[in-house]
């Protein structure tokens, strides 16, 4: 099956989220071509951008499973190639 590159941008209102999060993230570890997480203290927030390749079906099942997370919210965008 072919595979798209696709940037999930992704921000932690709830710390308390972070480990429900992160252990989502590592049931995708094989995907994911890099991350990186930013500390936003002003607001009390962390910042995190996910890049991934992988089948439409596993990006949508990973933003479906973060989705569900309290506290926590993400939007996915998809290269065209």
């Amino acid at each position: 099956m072919e595979t798209r590159v696709a940037v999930i941008g992704i921000i932690v209102d709830k710390k308390e989220s972070v480990s429900e999060l992160n252990s989502v993230l590592s049931e995708y570890g094989d995907y994911i071509i890099g991350r990186m997480g930013i500390p936003y203290a002003k607001k009390d927030i962390n910042c995190i951008t996910v890049v991934i390749d992988a089948e439409n079906d596993v990006i949508n099942s990973l933003c479906g499973k973060i989705g569900k997370i309290d506290g926590v919210s993400s939007k996915a965008a998809f290269s065209n190639v």
